[in-house]
């Protein structure tokens, strides 16, 4: 509704994880060199978590556009699977034709798969999203996936990224040689108010700005303090203060407008 008023290309705020709009804090810079240098360095198991809408798969997504072609990638975004439907999973996203479900078929099928990349010079990278909705069991399995390697290195780096229930659901005893595997960690953080400012102007000028709207210093503070640095409730509250802006005609966000947005958010609206 508002895009013709302020010269936008597209949406500024949308909650989908566009690695165009990427933001990279110090921490966001930071998880991308750890998922690189896990990878590069085979480590084989690497964890990055996060709080909801931090910003963990977007940051995946601009990890796999950075990847080049010695990469293969398979993404796994419901880990509500059967040990087997895993598997096939994986497998189709490789590309290799499933005809079974059957595990140790499978399982036989996906070390051919890895051993004719390795040969041609090709890494394998699996990632799973929402990981800490894994039960302990598939958990337990996929440590048994690391198992697949030559003398000298792995076949498959597995990268696991969830929510902080991840990290202590990998503290359970049953799982200490997952998580003696897991050799590289990293938590994403919320925004600073300050990288909370950046990443404001940043949206509005991927999403075609020039120069308009602008967000006062009190604005940003209230949008942080809701939000709390959250990238995906900050997406929510400054696309309903965009919009009462535009309503009344104007090209500075203040203050009140923020704390409109919040109460349209909330349902309150006394």
């Amino acid at each position: 509704m508002y895009y013709d008023y302020y010269g936008f290309r597209e949406a500024p705020f949308n909650i989908t994880p566009d690695p165009r709009f990427l933001f990279l804090s110090d921490a966001h810079q930071e998880a991308l060199q750890h998922l690189h240098y896990g990878v590069q360095d085979r480590k084989g198991f690497i964890q990055l978590t996060g709080e909801v809408g931090c910003g963990k798969t977007t940051v995946c997504r601009k990890f796999f556009e950075q990847l080049d072609s010695r990469y293969i990638t398979a993404l796994v975004f419901n880990p509500m699977l059967s040990e087997s439907q895993l598997l096939r999973t994986i497998l189709q996203d490789f590309g290799v034709e499933t005809k079974t479900n059957t595990r140790s078929t499978n399982y036989e099928r996906l070390n051919r798969f890895l051993l004719e990349q390795t040969a041609a010079g090709r890494l394998a990278v699996v990632v799973i999203d929402e990981a800490q909705n894994l039960p302990t069991a598939m958990l337990e399995n996929l440590r048994l996936l690391s198992n697949l390697e030559t003398d000298d290195r792995k076949l498959l780096q597995i990268i696991l990224i969830g929510q902080p229930e991840l990290r202590d659901k990998l503290n359970a005893t049953e799982l200490r040689q997952l998580r003696q595997r897991i050799t590289i960690r990293y938590h994403l953080g919320p925004l600073s108010e300050e990288d909370t400012e950046r990443y404001l102007q940043h949206r509005i000028s991927i999403a075609g700005s020039q120069g308009i709207p602008y967000f006062e210093r009190s604005a940003v503070r209230r949008i942080h303090r809701y939000s709390k640095g959250i990238p995906r409730l900050i997406n929510a509250l400054a696309d309903k203060a965009l919009l009462g802006s535009f309503v009344r005609r104007t090209n500075r966000i203040n203050q009140r407008l923020v704390k409109l947005a919040e109460r349209e958010l909330e349902g309150t609206f006394q």
